[in-house]
Parts: structure tokens; sequence; C-alpha cells
């Protein structure tokens, strides 16, 4: 059974109430029939495509498969067949994975690689990669390529590849590197390119090519041209890769996280992959059961909708306090980018870390265009020792006044003084607070953040599904290059 002493993240809109006035809190109240209504359209498709009903014409695609994902993989995992279920494969390939290299590669681009790297950052610490392998308690160190054409980048990537390969001391345990490669079709160039380029070296380094590859992909079968959809699966079908694992069918790349494509990953880095499903699913039994007026996913939902349509914030910017949850913030530029923004709408996602950006967008939050609604996202725990303000003698820097104050109270006071600050300017900030950044918490976050998203495009009547513009730089591209 999925873990119930879960703590649920908490949302906090007052800070926007104080800035529009009681006349929101009244309007918020108002829709909130909408939003049930939008719920229960939600919940229904979630449970059509697990029947595999039939999919009405306008609402193509219906990628609603990502919604009870994290109950149904749990469900496989603690079941009486656990070592036939997806998640016990996964763990059971990153573990080998992880005892022959020392180094991964993940490929991939959009949905494919920014879910995984949200994780890396958020729960991992902060200088993995610079880690012995005894203090990554035996897991590899991780890099992304693949999610852009940066030749230097790539190069330079490959350059450390090579070179480790070679190494001895620290390095002695693992001098092979691998590779994860994630793209449902296998068309997508810039992952494509990247995959030939780096398989080319791998070859070249003389491993056992097929051990070290593991893809994540579209598995179907292609009727018309009798062979399988996804070029990637057909190429690394006959390399013969020992692990291939799926991107399943109904899940859409930007809402894969809880798929291989985001617990190979984190898999990999000795995250506790089963602890971040339990925080998911606590999200999904929360959405489903509580009432509009205190379901976090609702509420965030119908606060971000008045705000815009009422109050002209068409940009909303997620706040992050600390650096661990940028990663996170660019998932969900993405996620809410290719989710709304279409036939002329959507609001326009901004994530900054603070208090870094206070010191260059912090005067145009508060004295700018009042087009946007800030979100601070708040971590209350550390994973790090605290550290704190030492006296010193002499005072030259006059800091010791704040002696014994540790960095988490300076951030916790630099977080109240800004929102202090835009509320007395009257600009809208709400808090969405999760107790700490590991992996049950984080869990949550995500599959709120995906929630909310389909149930703002419900809401407005747009299909929250699908990506057409993407596709025409995508055709563009291919035929400037032939």
């Amino acid at each position: 059974m999925p873990d119930t002493r879960i703590e649920l993240l908490r949302y906090d809109a007052t800070g926007v109430i104080a800035a529009y006035g009681e006349e929101f809190r009244q309007r918020l109240a108002g829709i909130a029939p909408a939003l049930d209504a939008a719920r229960r359209e939600v919940v229904d498709e979630a449970a059509a495509w697990s029947r595999r009903d039939p999919v009405p014409p306008l609402k193509v695609p219906l990628d609603a498969g990502f919604i009870d994902l994290p109950d149904r993989l749990l469900a496989d995992y603690n079941g009486p067949n656990r070592s036939e279920s997806e998640l016990y494969r996964i763990i059971a390939a990153a573990r080998r994975l992880a005892e022959s290299v020392d180094r991964v590669v993940v490929l991939g681009i959009g949905g494919s690689y920014m879910g995984a790297r949200a994780l890396f950052e958020a729960c991992c610490h902060p200088y993995w990669n610079e880690l012995s392998r005894a203090n990554r308690h035996g897991c590899p160190r991780l890099y992304f390529e693949g999610n852009n054409l940066d030749n230097d980048a790539a190069q330079g990537l490959l350059d450390l590849l090579v070179r480790g390969a070679g190494t001895t001391g620290d390095d002695a345990a693992g001098r092979r590197w691998g590779i994860v490669v994630i793209s449902k079709s296998g068309g997508t160039l810039e992952t494509a390119i990247a995959f030939r380029t780096f398989l080319a070296a791998l070859e070249q380094s003389g491993g056992d090519v097929p051990s070290l590859v593991i893809p994540v992909t579209d598995l179907a079968w292609d009727d018309k041209k009798n062979d399988h959809k996804s070029l990637l699966y057909r190429l690394t079908k006959d390399l013969g890769c020992r692990d291939t694992f799926e991107v399943p069918d109904g899940v859409g790349g930007r809402f894969s996280v809880f798929t291989a494509v985001g617990l190979l990953p984190a898999a990999l880095l000795g995250l506790d992959v089963v602890k971040l499903l339990e925080g998911a699913a606590a999200m999904n039994r929360h959405f489903r059961e509580a009432p509009a007026q205190d379901n976090v996913v609702l509420q965030y939902v119908g606060v971000g909708h008045l705000a815009e349509t009422r109050h002209g914030a068409t940009i909303r910017a997620l706040a992050t306090w600390g650096k661990s949850l940028e990663a996170a913030g660019l998932w969900y530029d993405q996620l809410l980018s290719e989710s709304l923004g279409k036939n002329g709408r959507g609001a326009t996602p901004l994530t900054v870390v603070n208090t870094r950006d206070l010191h260059s967008r912090g005067q145009q939050h508060q004295d700018g265009r009042r087009d946007k609604l800030i979100t601070n996202l708040i971590v209350e725990g550390v994973r790090q020792d605290r550290l704190r303000v030492e006296p010193r003698e002499g005072d030259r820097d006059q800091l010791n006044w704040l002696a014994g104050k540790t960095i988490p109270e300076a951030l916790a006071a630099a977080t109240k003084g800004t929102n202090l600050a835009y509320n007395t300017a009257s600009r809208p900030t709400a808090d969405l607070t999760l107790a700490q950044t590991e992996e049950a918490s984080i869990g949550q976050l995500l599959q709120m953040l995906m929630l909310a998203t389909v149930i703002e495009g419900r809401l407005i009547g747009i299909n929250p599904y699908g990506q057409p513009g993407v596709e025409d730089y995508k055709r563009n591209m291919k035929s400037l290059l032939h």
C-alpha cells in the first residue's frame, strides 16, 4: 500500500487575495463548480484510457495514461509477481548498469530528459559528479546531452568520456561509460544525431555495447511498414541491447517523468523510486478526494486562471527559493508552454531562482508591468548541515550582528521580506511549500503540476495534450538539411 504518512505540500494564495482584494476570494469560491467539473472530466478521461475506450475526435490525442501511472506501477511492484513488474525491471537494469560503469550519458530532449534532470538536481548532492564513487554510494556520474545542437558541448563531453575511460585510481572500479537514450519516435534529430555520435565513440572504446546502451522508446508495431514504428527501437534491436524500456501508450513526453524516462535515470542515481511514486500517488488521492476549497491542485488552477483572465497576469513566475529546484521549474516551463500555449492563448511561464534573481528581475517584478503572478516554491528543510555565520575578531565586514544565524534563516528572512515588499506594492504572490527536497515531496510536486496543467486545459477548453506547433520546426529543419 502507498505510504499514507507522506506530508502533503501546501498552497497558500493569501498574497494573491491581498493584492487583488476580497472580490478575488469570492470569485475563486464562485468557480469551484467549474473546477469540480474539470476534475470529473479529467478523472473520467483517466478511467476511459485505462479501459481503452474509443477517443472522441475533439480530444485527440488523449494522453491521460500518466494520471494513474504511479498507482499502477506501485500496485504491480507490490503484487505477487514483483519480479515481472516494470518498476522491478527498471531498478534491476539500473543496478546492473551502475555496477558496470562510472559515467552515464542520458540522451534526450524536452520531456525525454527534463524530468530526469529535475530529479537529479532536486534529490542528489549539488556536486554529485565531483564526488568519489564511494561518496556516490557506487552510483555513476550523470550527464545530459542530445537536448541541443551545440557542437562544443557535445565534443567537450566526448573528450571527458574518452579520457575517463582510461583513468585510474578513483575511477578504476568503473572505467567504462554507458548511454541511456530516450526518444519515443527515434526521429527527433537532436537526440538521433547525438546517439549516432556517442554510439560511435562507445563502439570505439571496445566495450560490450549491447550491455552499455539502454533505450527508452516506443515498442509499437507498424503494420504498414511491417516494422516497429520507432527508428530508435529498430537500431537498438539490431544492436542487441540487453535492456529496453517502453514509453507507454497514452503518456506524452512531457508527462512521462514517472515512466522509465524519468525512473531509470533516477534509479541509476540510487534514488528511492518507490518513494517517488508514493508521493505522486498521494497527490492523486488528494486530487480525487479533497473538496475544491481544500484541494491544492484545484486552488492552484483557480488562482492562476482568475489572475490571468481577470487581472491580466499572463506571466507566471515560479520563484524557486534555492538552486535545487531550478531544473524542476524549467521542466514546468515546458509542461505549461506546450500544453496550454495554443490557439493564441496560454500564460507564459518563467522560472527564477531566488535570492539570485532578485538582483536581476526583482526590480521588474516589484515595479514593472502588472502582468505577473509569482508563485514561491519554498522548501522548509535542508539536506546538508546548516552553515552558520561565525563571529570574527575585528568585525571588519560588520557581520558580527548576524553571528549564530544560519543560511536557511537568512533565506527565510529574504523570502518573507520579498513577499512583504511585493504585497505592499499590491503584487500577487502565492506560496507552494514542500517539506523537503526528497523523493516523496518531489513526486508530489511533479504530479500536482501535471494534474493542474491538464485541469486548466479542460477548464478553458484547450486540449492539453499534443504540441502541433513544435512539429513545424522539425519539418522545416529536416527540409532545409536535405
